[in-house]
């Protein structure tokens, strides 16, 4: 008799039209081209906090993985901590986006919505806080911003591509002139979500696999089913890449790596990481081997911040957007500092 949920539970894993995400409400205060600002108010009205947030998710990903589901949302949890929050979600690029740059991304639509969100809530100050491929872009960005940022946290977010984990040998070939990427990507324009899911699939292999294996050991949770059929359907929903802005990551931070070098130039301003003056918070997960420590640890030292702290937790390289509520340290650290 134990066998049958696990048999009824899988009949329905592939089924992914009954699957809701990004359910914490919400509204649209600011649209350019793809991309949508959007507002989450804070929950908790009675301790609601000064400083509203403003969250930068990857280019790579769609960003309902920060509000994954009831209980599996860094989304709710934040707004049930009493904090406003603003999500940038880049969108979905159409060929018609092939020249978008990186300043596209960072200035026209990072630095713009820090403008909406701060003008949105007549706050004096905000926090940034940006995830995987957001975070270096949200980096970027607080290197060359004039806007008031009191607190800049960074979840996992690459830096230092002196290392790359999973793509030793093309990382190599890329930087030795070997493995030439410009003429496929101008041939797409913007490469589509199919081939950017697949080159992921090929250099994380074994990353695949253990998700499948967890959820053999515990297909008769239903809970916990329903966190993994849409933290499946994230994994599988990747977005299309702009061509442009996808050679310019590839030429200037993996292979030149020239952000951590203070080399990057982003129209015609140096990305100078000692203007960084927000306190700041940057957290790496022990089990992350997409992105691991030296790739984000050696930021700490580039930094002008004075208040910086850098903390190592368990976890894998989404395992804190999805957990459901803040964990405590992060709390600690916000509300001392909002």
């Amino acid at each position: 008799m134990t066998n049958i949920p696990r048999k009824l539970n899988f009949r329905s894993l592939w089924n992914k039209d009954d699957l809701k995400v990004g359910q914490t409400p919400r509204s649209a205060i600011w649209k350019r081209n793809k991309a949508t600002l959007w507002y989450y108010p804070a929950a908790a009205k009675s301790k609601k906090h000064q400083t509203p947030l403003f969250l930068v998710y990857s280019l790579v990903n769609q960003a309902y993985i920060l509000d994954l589901g009831p209980g599996s949302s860094m989304i709710e949890g934040f707004t049930k901590q009493g904090y406003d929050v603003y999500m940038l979600d880049f969108g979905s690029p159409r060929y018609e986006d092939k020249h978008l740059t990186l300043g596209h991304y960072v200035i026209d639509y990072i630095q713009t919505g820090v403008q909406r969100a701060l003008t949105h809530s007549s706050a004096a100050e905000i926090t940034v806080i940006g995830y995987c491929l957001g975070g270096t872009l949200a980096v970027m960005y607080a290197a060359l911003a004039n806007e008031p940022i009191k607190n800049l946290v960074l979840f996992a977010a690459p830096i230092d591509f002196s290392k790359v984990p999973y793509m030793d040998n093309w990382h190599k070939a890329l930087k030795e002139g070997d493995l030439k990427v410009d003429e496929l990507i101008d041939e797409y324009g913007v490469v589509p979500a199919r081939v950017m899911e697949l080159f992921f699939r090929i250099v994380t292999g074994p990353v695949n696999v253990s998700p499948y294996l967890a959820l053999l050991g515990r297909s008769d949770d239903q809970k916990y089913v329903e966190r993994w059929r849409r933290f499946d359907k994230w994994v599988k929903d990747h977005v299309p890449f702009a061509g442009t802005a996808l050679k310019e990551l590839i030429h200037d931070l993996v292979i030149a790596n020239k952000l951590i070098k203070n080399k990057l130039v982003i129209r015609k301003n140096k990305v100078n990481l000692k203007k960084i003056k927000a306190n700041l918070f940057v957290v790496s997960t022990e089990g992350d081997q997409l992105i691991p420590e030296e790739m984000i640890r050696p930021l700490m030292d580039k930094v002008g911040s004075k208040d910086k702290t850098y903390k190592r937790v368990k976890g894998g390289h989404v395992t804190l957007a999805i957990k459901g509520g803040i964990p405590d340290f992060l709390t600690d650290w916000l509300e001392s500092r909002t």
